[in-house]
C-alpha cells in the first residue's frame, strides 16, 4: 500500500473522527486516502478555522483534534490555532504536506523548514523521512499530544514519502495511568489545610481535563472551603452552589479577589500559570500555597509551594479527604451575595444599545446548564468571563493562554460535532466575528446548527478599553461594517438585529430554534467597560 493509506490507517487506529483542513497539491496522496477511509474530512474555508476546530474539539473530547494543510502558505495558517491550543493545553494533532525530500536542501516554491517553525508551539514536532516509520511517528505524535498537560503535535509529510510503497500497521494505542501522589504527601497538605483559618480553592482548566469536577466539589463541601476558577476553569463547580465564589482573571481587583486577600491558605487545583499569573493574587508572598496537579509547579516567586501533591487529582483530593474531618463553615455569606447581586442587577435592564451584564443575563436564561457558549476574545471576553454563570465544565469556552480572536465560528461548529446533542452559541465581537466569518458556509454545508451572537459597536472594544485607562483617549480604533443580516442570509444562514433590550432574549429563542446557522446582530454599551474600571478601581470589600 501506498504511505499515505498507511499514515490514515495510523490516524484511524487512534479513535480519530475528524479531519479538518484543505486540500492542496503536496497532500493529494493523503487526500485520496482518505476517499476510503471512515474518518470524515471536514474542508474548511481557512487553515486557521481547521486549526480552531481541531482546538476546541480536542478540548471538548480530550481526544486530539486534527488538522490538515498543504505546505507553505497553508502549513502557517495553521499557525494561529495551533498554537492557542498549545498554550490552552488543548490536544491536538496538526498535519502538514511538504514538498519532496529531493528539493528540500534548496531554495524551492513555497518551501520552508515546517518542522522549526513548529518546534516552539508544540509538545513534538517532526518529518517523515522514511516511510517506515509511519506507524511510530503518528502514535508518538497522538501520545505527546494527549498525554497530561495536552498540547499540539506536528507532523510534516513530504509528498514523495506519502507517494511511496510500503508495508506496516498501526501500533497498539496505550497511554500510562497517573500516579498516585504520595501518602507523605498528603497528609502534610492535610496538617496545613487543618491549620488555616480562611482557605481558598483556585480551580483551573486542569480539573475539567481530569474530570476531577464533581470530586473537588464534593472535597470543598466536606471542608466547606469556597473556590474560584479561572477564567477556562468556568463551571468546574456550578455557579449557583453556595461555595463558588464565580472566576478570576481580570487585570484589576475584583469582589473574587477579596476571597485571596483574606485567605492564608491557597489551595490551587489543575491550575496552570498562563490562566491568570499568581503575582496578581500573590503578590504579598505570604500565603501558604498547596499545589495539586499532575505535574510540579512552576518555578516563580509569587509561586513557592508549601506543600505539593503531584499525580492524579481526584486521587489526591480522595486522600486528603479521607485524613480530614469538616471544617466550621467559611465566612463568606458576604461575599458571595455581594458576587451574586451583581449578577441579577441588571436583569430588568432597558436602555439601548444593551449593555453587557444584560445580554448574558439574558443569555444565561435561555440556554441550559450543558449547553455550550464559545467566547472569541474582545471586551465581550472579559465580561462573559466575570459575568456569564457556568453551571458545568466545559460550557463556557474561552480563548485565555494565547487569546486568539477568530476562535469563535470555528470553534461553535467543532463543539457541534463534539455533542450535536448541546446547543451551541459562538459570542463574538463584531471585529473578530469577520475573522472567520466564513466557516459559516463550512457549518451549513456539513450540518451544524449554532447560533452566533455579535455584540456591535464598530471599533475594536477591548483596544479602546485599555487605552482610555492608559491614556484617557482612544486611537485608531474605529472600523465600518456589513450589514450583518444580510451578510448571514448571504450565505443562506438566518439574520436578525435587536432593535431594543426587550427583543434580544425572543430572537435569541427563536434563533436557538431554528436547527440552522443563525447570526444575531446585537448592538453593545461599552460605555459600562470605563464604568466597571472605575468601580472596581473604588472597590471596598465587604466584610
Amino acid at each position: 500500500m501506498k504511505a499515505a493509506e498507511l499514515f490514515i490507517r495510523c490516524i484511524e487506529n487512534e479513535g480519530t473522527e475528524y479531519v479538518f483542513g484543505i486540500p492542496g497539491e503536496e497532500n493529494v496522496d493523503v487526500m485520496d486516502a482518505l476517499v476510503d477511509s471512515h474518518l470524515r474530512f471536514i474542508t474548511t474555508r481557512h487553515e486557521q478555522g481547521a486549526a480552531f476546530m481541531a482546538d476546541v474539539y480536542g478540548r471538548l473530547t480530550g481526544r486530539a483534534g486534527v488538522c490538515l494543510s498543504t505546505l507553505g502558505p497553508g502549513a502557517t495558517n495553521l499557525i494561529t490555532g495551533v498554537a492557542d491550543a498549545n498554550m490552552d493545553r488543548a490536544p491536538l494533532v496538526a498535519i502538514a504536506g511538504q514538498g519532496a525530500t529531493t528539493r528540500l536542501h534548496k531554495e524551492s516554491h513555497q518551501i520552508l523548514d515546517l518542522v522549526n517553525l513548529f518546534e516552539p508551539i508544540t509538545k513534538y514536532a517532526t518529518q517523515l523521512r522514511e516511510p517506515e516509520i509511519i506507524p511510530e511517528v503518528v502514535r508518538k505524535a497522538f501520545k505527546v499530544a494527549q498525554a497530561e498537560k495536552p498540547g499540539c503535535a506536528f507532523v510534516d509529510f513530504p509528498e514523495n514519502i506519502a507517494a511511496m510503497e510500503v508495508e506496516g500497521a498501526p501500533l497498539k494505542v496505550q497511554s500510562p495511568a497517573m500516579p498516585h501522589p504520595p501518602r507523605q504527601k498528603i497528609a502534610q497538605a492535610a496538617s496545613l489545610i487543618r491549620d488555616a483559618r480562611f482557605p481558598i480553592i483556585m480551580a483551573g482548566n486542569g480539573v475539567i481535563r481530569a474530570g476531577a469536577s464533581e470530586q473537588l466539589v464534593k472535597f470543598a463541601e466536606h471542608l466547606r472551603i469556597p473556590i474560584a476558577t479561572t477564567f477556562m476553569a468556568k463551571g468546574v463547580i456550578p455557579f449557583s452552589h453556595p461555595l463558588a465564589l464565580g472566576a478570576v482573571g481580570l487585570g484589576t481587583k475584583d469582589y473574587v479577589n477579596c476571597g485571596f486577600d483574606r485567605a492564608d491558605l491557597i489551595l490551587c487545583v489543575g491550575y496552570d500559570m498562563v490562566e491568570y499569573h499568581p503575582s496578581r493574587w500573590h503578590a504579598g508572598k505570604d500565603k501558604h500555597i498547596v499545589h495539586i496537579d499532575t505535574e510540579a509547579a512552576e518555578v516563580d516567586e509569587h509561586y513557592i509551594v508549601a506543600s505539593g501533591l503531584v499525580g492524579s487529582i481526584s486521587a489526591a483530593l480522595t486522600g486528603l479527604l479521607e485524613e480530614m474531618a469538616p471544617r466550621p463553615e467559611p465566612a463568606i455569606s458576604g461575599l458571595r451575595a455581594v458576587i451574586v447581586r451583581e449578577m441579577e442587577e441588571f436583569a430588568g435592564d432597558t436602555g439601548f444599545p444593551i449593555k453587557p451584564q444584560k445580554i448574558l443575563w439574558d443569555l444565561r436564561q435561555v440556554l441550559g446548564p450543558r449547553d455550550v457558549v464559545i467566547s472569541d476574545v474582545g471586551a465581550h471576553k472579559m465580561w462573559v468571563a466575570r459575568s456569564y454563570q457556568a453551571e458545568a465544565p466545559n460550557t463556557c469556552i474561552i480563548s485565555n493562554g494565547f487569546a486568539s480572536m477568530g476562535i469563535a465560528v470555528p470553534g461553535a461548529l467543532a463543539a457541534r460535532l463534539a455533542d450535536p446533542t448541546r446547543r451551541v452559541v459562538a459570542l463574538t465581537g463584531d471585529a473578530g466575528f469577520l475573522m472567520n466569518s466564513q466557516e459559516m458556509e463550512t457549518a451549513l454545508r456539513v450540518g451544524t446548527p449554532f447560533v452566533i451572537l455579535i455584540w456591535n459597536d464598530a471599533k475594536y472594544g477591548l483596544i479602546e478599553w485599555h487605552q482610555l485607562k492608559a491614556f484617557g483617549r482612544s486611537s485608531h480604533i474605529d472600523f465600518g461594517n456589513p450589514d450583518f443580516v444580510k451578510y448571514a442570509e448571504s450565505f443562506g444562514a438566518k439574520g436578525y438585529r435587536v432593535g431594543g433590550a426587550d427583543e434580544l432574549r425572543p430572537i435569541l429563542e427563536q434563533a436557538l430554534a431554528d436547527d440552522t446557522v443563525s447570526v444575531i446582530d446585537c448592538p453593545v454599551d461599552y460605555r459600562e467597560n470605563m464604568k466597571l474600571t472605575q468601580k472596581l478601581g473604588e472597590l471596598v470589600c465587604p466584610t
